[in-house]
């Protein structure tokens, strides 16, 4: 019954023990001013919010930003996934470890994927992200200016105090100058005639009902992963009477190989925002936020100036246009973690628990955050709703091709000449795709490739005139996924590179059900010692089929069901004769 909403065990059991705001923006300011979470500082929250202490310490040891000892004068984060582990991450680590390791003012650390996969073996010094190449030279810069945790905190605050609306040092530089993409209806026209299609549905002249049914005919489907229809999830909160609903964008792109939403964001702020605002006023929303990962920062003060951009134009604030609708929207930062990608942990971080997933149904569109109707779509889906309402559905449906609807975004990293983010017509194919890219690092034959992201099982060469689309993938063995096609030369170990990805799987475990939690480990710890016995599997493939199929069928959310997904498709590979070292 719509706007009933519906119960939710789990939730219902915790809803009254912590009353109060969440505890993970306090955080997040106490680390931006600190460096780290000093003890004095977590009592003198804890007694402000009336919350235990328990509760606080719950938090931060679940969050993997959260650090609990102040900080080196240098911290170094290499990536030690997929995109940057066939780039030599693991050498590049050893290297700056034998360089720093006995140098107490900097830190060196392997980090989960940092979504710069386009510049493999991605770092971060101090936050800044670059290629780990650039690492040693970055340090002493750093030392050379004398910076240090407090000081760069000190920098944050004085760019919150004018208004976001000044670029932080750090990250100057990095985002490149914003390319002409097809999905955005307002290339060659200026900044003041963007928003065509909030402003009509603001005044009126486009209904909420009208935008959900162009959105159908469009066939547009949710691009982060799941794939379910973008007008029947507005439909769907929309006929919810609860109040308030909510709208959150889920920038929490966080799988190894995936890019694209990080490059939206970056170059087209301004087609997520007014995205945003069109499902607040289609389903009878107020409140929005980005929710988007903290090593996102140079993209996060590209959202941020939009936003103040929209509030100039009076799209955002008490009396839009003269409506009488008000419309908000805010920035949440995630305290870190791939778990939160998933909608219902994305939800509990946001409402203040740890990040673990709920069981459903309920689902968001019904019981949501603070139990209320919440609309999540993610970056790339929310991009494309302005053309969609301003060229119209039938228009999106025939950029197409091979029976594909749209256009879609792409990133594409790993053994490729020139790894980046494109867009294409939905169903390109890999080859087309791959060839778009330069080909193949250095004319080197393929061995294989991933088309979704790391949770997409590999394929082998025979594949590359595949689709790239929802159905074709899936028959072909394979998924669409996050959009992320990492590419595999010949000459390189298709087991070590799933078991690569099954290290990411089983780190980003949130814990919370043993079958992923237990046996993405076991079959990690399996898969290590077969490869140093010289990658012979015979012994334990039965096990790993058995467990690949209990976390299959078990685990409570996609982390768990898909994790071994990848490693049991290299070893098909290997048994057709496509594998090997």
């Amino acid at each position: 019954m719509a706007g009933t909403g519906a119960r939710a065990p789990g939730r219902e059991a915790r809803a009254g023990r912590f009353p109060g705001p969440s505890l993970i923006p306090s955080l997040n300011d106490i680390q931006r001013r600190h460096g780290w979470l000093p003890r004095e500082e977590l009592e003198r929250l804890a007694r402000e919010t009336h919350r235990p202490r328990y509760e606080i310490e719950g938090l931060v040891s679940f969050y993997p930003h959260f650090r609990t000892s102040p900080p080196p004068r240098v911290q170094i984060a290499v990536c030690h996934d997929l995109s940057c582990w066939l780039h030599g991450a693991d050498e590049q680590i050893a290297a700056l470890r034998e360089r720093y390791g006995d140098d107490v003012e900097v830190e060196v650390r392997e980090v989960s994927c940092l979504g710069r996969c386009d510049i493999a073996p991605a770092a971060a010094v101090d936050e800044r992200p670059l290629a780990a190449a650039e690492v040693a030279q970055a340090v002493e810069r750093e030392r050379a200016e004398g910076h240090h945790g407090h000081e760069r905190a000190d920098g944050d605050r004085e760019r919150e105090r004018s208004g976001g609306k000044r670029a932080h040092p750090r990250f100057e530089g990095i985002l490149r100058t914003p390319r002409q993409w097809p999905n955005d209806p307002y290339v060659g026209l200026g900044p003041e005639d963007r928003y065509a299609q909030a402003r009509r549905m603001a005044l009126g002249e486009l209904s909420g009902g009208e935008a959900i049914a162009e959105l159908k005919d469009s066939g547009l489907r949710g691009m982060g992963g799941a794939g379910f229809p973008t007008g029947s999830k507005w439909e769907i909160v929309a006929a919810q009477s609860a109040q308030p609903k909510y709208l959150i964008c889920n920038a929490d792109e966080s799988e190894p190989g995936t890019f694209k939403d990080r490059q939206i964001l970056a170059e087209q702020p301004h087609l997520v925002v007014e995205g945003m605002l069109c499902a607040m006023l289609t389903a009878g929303i107020e409140q929005g936020w980005v929710f988007i990962r903290h090593e996102y920062g140079p993209e996060e003060e590209a959202v941020r100036a939009e936003l103040e951009r929209a509030r100039s134009a009076g799209l955002l604030g008490e009396d839009v246009l003269g409506s009488g609708r008000r419309l908000e929207i805010e920035v949440f930062t995630s305290p870190g973690g791939y778990i939160l990608g998933e909608e219902s942990a994305l939800i509990e971080c946001m409402e203040g628990h740890r990040g673990e997933p709920r069981n459903k149904p309920p689902f968001p569109g019904v019981n949501g955050l603070w139990g209320k109707p919440t609309l999540m779509n993610s970056v790339e889906t929310l991009a494309a709703v302005p053309i969609i309402l301003a060229r119209g559905g039938a228009w999106w449906r025939a950029q197409g091709v091979n029976g594909g609807v749209g256009l879609k975004f792409f990133a594409i990293s790993g053994h490729i000449e020139h790894p980046d983010v494109y867009c294409v017509p939905m169903g390109t194919t890999a080859r087309q795709l791959i060839e778009l890219a330069g080909g193949v690092a250095g004319g080197a034959p393929l061995k294989a490739f991933q088309p979704g992201g790391a949770s997409s099982n590999f394929l082998g060469p025979d594949r590359l005139d595949v689709p790239l689309d929802f159905r074709p993938l899936a028959e072909a063995g394979s998924m669409l996924g996050s959009g992320a096609v990492v590419v595999i030369a010949e000459g390189t170990d298709l087991l070590a590179a799933a078991t690569n990805v099954l290290r990411f799987f089983s780190l980003e475990s949130c814990g919370k059900c043993v079958p992923c939690r237990v046996g993405s480990h076991k079959a990690h710890e399996m898969l290590t010692d077969a490869l140093a016995r010289g990658g012979d599997t015979g012994a334990i493939e039965p096990t790993l089929a058995r467990l690949e199929s209990t976390l299959r069928l078990c685990s409570i959310c996609g982390l768990g069901q898909v994790a071994l997904g990848p490693v049991m498709s290299v070893l098909a590979l290997g048994r057709n004769g496509d594998a090997g070292g």
